[in-house]
């Protein structure tokens, strides 16, 4: 071993560095056990700085006089996912994308890669866990043959370092960030030390050269990106890639972008060809609604701008032991728990010795206060097996007093509904009172028992 070389002990859940072997105390006061692994880091000599690909040497200048080059956002070819991005990825923007194994990250950036190849080429594609000949049978299922597209499957990270001024990419994707590697570090690829050095490198070279770069990300059991936490701060995006291994759809989510909103999301269908964008979540998620069943109401939903309608449903039954179970799916389980209490307390109905079950069909997702009505509405439907009416969208915040609030974005929220056939909406008594056109019949309620009332009569 080199003298340079400094050996450090290192948790690979939380990034905890210690000089002696053992466990991790931070992960242990968490209740996992998990052992430090060994890292030997050499140092670099004196007077150099980052490797092939370091940025050069600037000087600060006054904010007024820094030049935006045109043409800054590059167009992926993809709405839902440019919809995401705010736009398209911008140049020398390094980009995160994460999500379950098989979920389809290598597909969407491989079809995202097509696009830009074709705009703006050329486009390297960096494979380090797929041989060439598997990326190539992916790209024939997909039908990819864009002449600027480059694949190469290298895992040395010095290498491609190397070689990115003769290829000159305008775009450039690392498949994985877990796999890749530099040999000046002696620890194993994926391991803390690596992926923070590997990230460090690409975020340099992505802006020293304007160079959009886009890496996949592993995650781990829990549902979070592996390795340090420090890469989701060195990245410009962080995306998520969701959905059910056995729903076909799938939910691209950004929860950081430097570039544009966090509030935005892309739905995509799994299909025999790739990933196919659906423009029109709302009937997607609607298509096999049930016709007058208890328990199932539709709420008009706003994820960013996009107004999106789901199902909700609610089983009430009678418990079977002695605590009564509370399962919630696709929504927050601590909020469904509060406006349980609410509608029991408020509203008169003895549900406190009931099973209550709650499900976003379609296995989608809500989580924003608006969805607090249509939730409480659709557990009392279930209990005294009344449906509610099918043509009508509930929504609105439910306060611990019984009291419904104001949500935002109401307009476009009631116009998506009508577009779809929706005639009726009860919404809180504040939106509806504002003087303008609605698009449908609106109804609006102060409190939970007019709620029951105008639904449930």
């Amino acid at each position: 071993m080199s003298p340079r070389a400094a050996a450090v002990y290192r948790c690979q859940e939380c990034g905890f560095a210690s000089p002696k072997p053992g466990t991790c105390p931070d992960c242990a006061r968490a209740g996992s056990w998990v052992a430090l692994v060994e890292e030997r880091v050499e140092a670099p000599a004196r007077g150099r700085r980052g490797g092939a690909g370091a940025a050069p040497v600037t000087r600060p200048v006054p904010l007024k006089d820094v030049a935006l080059e045109s043409g800054e956002r590059l167009p992926t070819g993809i709405g839902e996912l440019d919809r995401v991005l705010g736009g398209g990825v911008v140049r020398g923007s390094l980009v995160l994308i994460g999500g379950d194994p098989g979920i389809g990250k290598s597909t969407l950036l491989l079809q995202a890669a097509r696009a830009l190849a074709r705009a703006r080429p050329p486009v390297l594609y960096v494979s380090a866990e797929e041989s060439a000949a598997q990326v190539k049978m992916r790209a024939d299922r997909l039908g990819v043959a864009a002449d600027g597209l480059l694949l190469w499957a290298e895992t040395d990270l010095g290498v491609v370092q190397a070689q990115i001024d003769d290829v000159k990419p305008q775009a450039l994707i690392v498949d994985s960030i877990q796999t890749v590697f530099l040999p000046d570090l002696e620890s194993a690829p994926g391991s803390v030390a690596q992926v923070r050095e590997c990230g460090a490198r690409l975020m340099t070279l992505a802006k020293g050269r304007g160079l959009a770069t886009f890496l996949v990300g592993h995650v781990t059991k829990e549902g979070a990106l592996a390795g340090p936490r420090v890469l989701e701060h060195l990245v410009d995006t962080v995306l998520y890639f969701e959905g059910e291994r056995h729903h076909a759809y799938r939910v691209l989510r950004a929860v950081k972008n430097r570039f544009g909103s966090t509030n935005e999301i892309g739905v995509f269908e799994m299909a025999e060809g790739g990933l196919a964008e659906v423009t029109n979540p709302s009937g997607f998620f609607l298509a096999e609604r049930p016709v007058d069943a208890p328990g199932s109401v539709v709420v008009a939903g706003l994820e960013g701008t996009r107004p999106m309608l789901l199902e909700l449903q609610a089983l009430v039954a009678r418990a079977s032991f002695g605590t009564p179970r509370r399962t919630v799916l696709g929504a927050d389980y601590n909020r469904v728990c509060l406006l349980l209490a609410v509608l029991e307390k408020r509203a008169g109905l003895p549900i406190g010795n009931q099973d209550v079950f709650v499900n976003v069909a379609g296995g989608g997702r809500v989580l924003e206060p608006a969805a607090d009505l249509p939730i409480l509405v659709a557990a009392a439907s279930s209990y005294l097996e009344r449906p509610i009416a099918g043509d009508t969208v509930v929504l609105g915040e439910v306060g611990l007093t019984g009291e419904v609030r104001g949500v935002a974005g109401l307009e476009a929220r009631l116009r998506a509904a009508a577009q779809l056939g929706f005639r009726a909406a009860v919404v809180p008594k504040s939106s509806a009172d504002e003087a303008r056109s609605w698009p449908l019949a609106v109804k609006g309620v102060a409190t939970v028992g007019q709620a029951l009332e105008v639904l449930l009569p």
